[in-house]
């Protein structure tokens, strides 16, 4: 397997998922969770490392532990992990990039993202093979459970061979992003929004905004806007939309509408060939079609390039 010799038993007769992680890598917990439950069909938490280890929580010992860290030595996430262990957990799994470190170790199965070293704070490639083998194992455990047939997992694999070639396809529009990027590095605030599987990718564009230019970024889900971010909505306010054409596409174009009706300046990822987000968005950055449930693997691409542009600009 994969996940190791001891996978096949870790994983026979998991009931559920718990995700443990910090910062970025608690983002594609987040995303791995929808696949796990749309894909796989097994239900999952996820709890920020920090908050887990010093609060109470009810161990179920059929539950996969899954703790990510780029580099495997993230203190919260080391110690969130041996709180599982103490309170009884035993079925573990590291996601990391960093071979024998203080997670790894700690954990019964291991999957390396093989990212190479990362140099910069802000991980960047560490998060794209993150949520990658994320959807692999949301795969897996598709078929393991039984979730997945055989031909929905070819053409699922299938897909993710592809997403390389469709990275490179949205490297390609540096040109664009560089200069959506000029009209925006001078603002102090941004909202990020993205629905389904692209809200935890408008929660992670935000936190790279804040790591890199040091400007004020919120991720929201796009229908909770109303609640809230809609009053600081202006000329003024940038707003980022991811709006895909799979998904919730209908909603996120109407809480569009809203946004620009408030005179907010859109920026909008949007799938190849988009006309109705056109109309609307000040900028729209395309990125190819996909399956839906892989679309934040490129969706995150972009609002990489945009916090980078921007920070390097100021």
């Amino acid at each position: 397997s994969l996940f190791g010799n001891k996978a096949k038993d870790v994983f026979k007769n998991i009931d559920s998922i718990l995700i443990l992680a910090a910062g970025t890598s608690y983002y594609a917990g987040l995303t791995a969770k929808y696949w796990f439950e749309s894909i796989a069909k097994i239900p999952t938490a996820i709890e920020i490392s920090s908050e887990y280890r010093y609060r109470d929580s009810v161990p179920n010992l059929n539950q996969l532990v899954i703790s990510i860290s780029q580099s495997g030595e993230t203190l919260d996430t080391i110690e969130a992990l041996k709180h599982a262990k103490k309170i009884g957990h035993k079925k573990t799994l590291a996601i990391c990039n960093v071979q024998e470190s203080a997670i790894v170790r700690a954990s019964s199965l291991v999957f390396y993202t093989r990212a190479g070293i990362e140099i910069g704070v802000a991980s960047t490639k560490a998060f794209t093979t993150q949520i990658t083998v994320l959807s692999l194992l949301a795969l897996h455990l598709g078929m393991v459970k039984g979730s997945l047939s055989r031909s929905e997992y070819q053409k699922h694999l299938a897909e993710l061979e592809s997403i390389p070639d469709k990275v490179s396809e949205i490297l390609k529009q540096e040109k664009l992003i560089k200069e959506v990027a000029s009209s925006f590095n001078e603002t102090s605030n941004c909202i990020y929004l993205g629905r389904g599987y692209n809200f935890p990718v408008a929660l992670e564009g935000a936190l790279k905004l804040k790591e890199i230019s040091y400007i004020h970024a919120e991720g929201y889900p796009a229908a909770e806007m109303k609640h809230g971010p809609i009053a600081l909505i202006d000329e003024q306010m940038p707003v980022v939309v991811i709006a895909t054409k799979k998904g919730h596409y209908d909603k996120v174009v109407s809480n569009i509408q809203e946004i620009k009706s408030r005179k907010g300046r859109i920026i909008a990822v949007v799938s190849e060939g988009d006309v109705r987000v056109k109309e609307l968005a000040d900028y729209c950055i395309e990125v190819p079609e996909s399956l839906e449930c892989f679309t934040p693997i490129l969706t995150t691409i972009p609002l990489q390039l945009l916090s980078y542009y921007i920070a390097v600009q100021r």
